[in-house]
């Protein structure tokens, strides 16, 4: 805990250091007190006169952006102060109810829609906590001409088995082309049910220059996330017939359930990652003439920052900067260290066929990595046949993995791994304009792991016109054929271990579309995915191969409905998979929200009130073992069912001007119907709960 609050110190104090350089602005000549060129465009409009006068305030103006890890290319993004559904933004189960999860907050989750999985975390320890963990290519980065901070803060329960969050992003600038901040994001679920608390911490920097020739972004973060298990509850009808273990005479509170690993049996995972991502290039190019008529707007605002300013009779012309090639370098260093420990485990409960020590299991890994990009691009609109960017690239990733001796697992020595992959590859794409986009990446592998390996993906977007509106229809496909990750080749612990060398490539191929129609309210997406060698965790929890095909198909139907303020949104998706043994997944899932919108005090205040449902069928969903925190197929002498229950919540959203605040009654209707609110087999959700939060926008 001391080092979280000095680290928070730190950044604080870093924050408050970029305010001071920002907020010394001389409006006579658009420079800093430390002479750097600051736009023009962002003094204020209200100055009456440039001699002496103080700054009373600046239109906060700013734009967000993230990359893509390998070659750090830039995608916009909007800011984030949606005013609508805010009060689902800290659910783990997602936005849209998506997730299966363990039921406390920052517990395990897998996604039941298939084609939303990914494996791309830096091992598969850190795979299941997506709902917190950051990659590179999901870190906002923020362009502003005044300061930019959030504050969040979520809370729900009492003290005693409640949760809370807190989140803090601030960005400011030195100038208008650097730009730098820092991130904190802290959690802790007490959790409602024995033995199952959550605390994780994330603290990280960033910054970023974008200059004319000279662009860098740098990230550095640091993860932190403990978390107790209990193994899921003793018997499940203490949710669904709480009448059966107590002979009618009471419901179970849910810290009184019985679980199978409580306090006697103490069995926790910790988990410890940190990455520093940075991403540069250096672009060569020329400058040419430009002609435009300048605005009345534009000439006045020059005149209100410089009183000797005269404006153009006509046109005025200007050199911009053309960029024509761009050399780039991307590097990535990461670290992450897994351990598991318990005592006095139940008979059965872990697989004893494989245990060394019974009594205690204090199991640990590391992986390191270093990864590094080095590319060229023939950049897009330099000329009127330069109609879209080329690029050819190389990367080498050296990782290295310490495991325990499976033969003395009492003694500290490790067995070593070390793998190097090359791969070379190359991105045809177009990014301008506003009708056609599209990317296309591949690389092949040449050398030691990576031999034989090879990914191919594209992604293209058309935007036309259909009556009074814009139609977007998006196709996304790839082909890849790839090594399962380390860890599935290769772990050692107490009661699991395994060394797969003998694994397959996975070859994978999909194909999906996707129409949009905004004024519609209407959203269609589909695809469908062939797997070869499938790899997944068995009923005993330990990797396994599927050598046949195993073929996906998905089809998700989003329509919005608006009658005057009262409002419905819709979002059905329908799966089928070939192999629902090995790859199980609900055929049909469901999401509605039923609302009223409207603004108050003179459109300053927007509300919304409603209830939302969430909804899968019935399958035979992947369970969860503790003691490699992965979800798995259920065991064979334990089969059953979850979904066919649906999850309602009850909600107040406001938005006011840059606060939002929201209040939700969380799982209103528990206790109803069949009672079947597991989200993972012998794992229930919390029982009914009173959730709020509120976030605050500071420009200043």
């Amino acid at each position: 805990m001391r080092r979280i609050v000095l680290t928070y110190i730190l950044l604080s104090f870093i924050g408050i250091l970029g305010v001071r350089a920002q907020n010394t602005l001389d409006p006579m000549n658009n420079r800093d007190r430390f002479g750097n060129q600051v736009d023009p465009n962002t003094l204020p409009d209200n100055l009456e006169d440039t001699t002496g006068v103080e700054i009373q305030s600046i239109a906060p103006k700013l734009y967000q952006w993230q990359l893509s890890e390998t070659l750090g290319e830039r995608k916009m993004m909007p800011a984030d102060t949606t005013n609508l559904n805010f009060q689902n933004t800290n659910l783990v189960e997602g936005m849209f109810g998506h997730y299966n999860y363990l039921g406390n907050l920052g517990s395990p989750r897998m996604s039941r829609l298939f084609f939303e999985r990914r494996d791309d975390e830096p091992t598969i320890f850190m795979q299941p906590f997506s709902s917190f963990f950051i990659r590179p290519d999901e870190v906002r980065f923020t362009n502003s001409n005044v300061p930019f901070t959030n504050l969040t803060y979520y809370k729900a329960g009492s003290k005693v088995n409640g949760e809370e969050r807190f989140k803090s992003y601030f960005s400011v600038n030195a100038n208008k082309r650097l730009a730098f901040g820092f991130n904190f994001d802290y959690l802790y679920g007490r959790g409602y049910y024995t033995n199952q608390a959550t605390s994780h911490f994330n603290a990280g920097l960033f910054a970023s220059y974008i200059g004319e020739k000279y662009q860098m972004q740098a990230v550095y973060n640091n993860f932190f996330l403990k978390m107790n298990e209990n193994g899921g509850i003793a018997d499940d009808q203490y949710i669904t017939r709480p009448e059966n273990m107590s002979e009618g005479k009471k419901e179970y509170e849910s810290s009184n359930i019985p679980v199978k690993l409580d306090k006697q049996s103490p069995t926790s995972n910790r988990n410890k990652d940190f990455y520093i991502y940075l991403t540069q290039r250096y672009r060569l190019g020329f400058k040419r003439d430009v002609t435009k008529i300048e605005s009345r707007q534009t000439q006045n605002k020059k005149l209100l920052a410089d009183s000797t300013y005269v404006a153009p009779k006509d046109t005025i012309t200007t050199e911009e900067f053309v960029p024509v090639t761009s050399f780039i370098h991307t590097i990535k260093v990461e670290r992450s260290r897994h351990q598991f420990r318990t005592s006095n485990a139940p008979e059965g409960f872990f697989p004893e066929k494989y245990y060394i020590n019974k009594s205690n299991s204090n199991d640990s890994t590391t992986a390191f990595s270093i990864k590094n990009v080095f590319g060229v691009a023939l950049l897009e609109g330099f000329n009127k046949y330069a109609k879209a960017g080329l690029t050819a690239y190389i990367s080498h990733k050296f990782s290295r993995y310490d495991l325990m001796n499976v033969d003395t697992l009492s003694d500290m020595r490790r067995i070593r791994y070390t793998e190097q992959e090359v791969f070379v590859g190359g991105e045809l794409a177009k990014r301008e304009g506003k009708v056609l986009h599209y990317n296309v990446n591949g690389e092949v592998g040449l050398l030691d792991k990576a031999i034989g390996q090879f990914r191919v993906n594209g992604n293209l977007d058309l935007n036309f016109r259909l009556f009074k509106d814009t139609v977007n229809f998006y196709a996304r496909g790839y082909i890849s054929n790839t090594l399962p990750s380390f860890y599935m080749r290769h772990y050692h612990s107490n009661f699991y271990t395994w060394d797969n060398d003998n694994m397959d490539k996975e070859f994978r191929t999909r194909v999906e579309g996707e129409l949009n129609i905004d004024r519609w309210g209407t959203n269609l997406r589909g695809g469908v995915e062939n797997i070869k060698n499938y790899t997944y965790f068995n009923q005993s929890a330990f990797p396994e191969q599927n050598g046949g095909n195993i073929q996906v198909l998905s089809a998700t139907l989003s329509q919005n409905f608006r009658l005057g303020i009262l409002h419905l949104d819709n979002e059905v998706t329908w799966q089928k998979t070939s192999n629902a043994t090995v790859l199980p997944l609900p055929e049909l899932s469901l999401y509605h929200n039923l609302y009223i919108l409207t603004s108050l005090a003179k459109k300053v205040l927007t509300v919304q009130l409603g209830a939302d449902v969430r909804y899968f069928s019935k399958y035979k969903a992947p369970a969860y073992a503790p003691g490699v925190q992965q979800f798995h197929l259920q065991p064979t002498d334990d089969q059953v069912e979850i979904g066919g229950y649906p999850i309602v919540n009850v909600y107040a959203n406001l938005h006011l001007k840059r606060t939002r605040i929201f209040a939700m009654m969380y799982h209103v209707n528990a206790g109803m119907g069949n009672r079947n609110y597991f989200m993972v087999p012998h794992y229930p959700i919390n029982p009914r709960l009173f959730k709020i939060g509120v976030s605050w926008n500071f420009y200043d």
